[in-house]
């Protein structure tokens, strides 16, 4: 059988419809349903705030230079992430792949050194909340019944 994890977001939706889930019982989605679990993790790994993806740009407004720290975490997490679930193989070879090949520092950008505003900076926050809960730790496992 297969099992997709939970997001936070997708929790406290089916927690404020349903109520409590007795134990030994999951909830079906329907296919529309399981495309916005879909589009969660994929929002959830643009966010990684690791090198070129969208929250390694965001990382990298708010932290400067030192958001190569971030990406490196980031990296170092996706992997004990992998250690723990197959299924982040394949993005922590896509990072690990980023990380070779373009490194893991910002691009440079004329105006770095320029602090952001705290409407930026309120956007940079919301950005996080969103990938908190999007974030699946565990999105897909494969059971083998014997």
């Amino acid at each position: 059988s297969i099992y997709f994890g939970e997001p936070l977001l997708f929790k406290a939706v089916s927690r404020l419809y349903f109520g409590t889930i007795p134990a030994g019982h999951d909830i079906f989605l329907h296919p529309v349903g399981f495309a916005a679990w879909f589009g969660m993790l994929a929002t959830a790994l643009n966010l990684m705030p690791f090198g070129q993806l969208d929250g390694g740009h965001i990382a990298y407004a708010v932290f400067g230079r030192r958001a190569s720290y971030v990406s490196v975490a980031t990296l170092g997490a996706a992997v004990l992430l992998t250690l723990r679930s197959g299924s982040w193989v394949a993005m922590t070879v896509m990072m690990l792949a980023m990380a070779f090949f373009l490194g893991v520092r910002h691009p440079r950008i004329v105006d770095e050194d320029s602090p952001l505003d705290a409407k930026r900076k309120l956007l940079a926050a919301v950005a996080l909340i969103i990938f908190i809960i999007c974030f699946i730790p565990i999105p897909i496992e494969i059971f083998v019944r014997s």
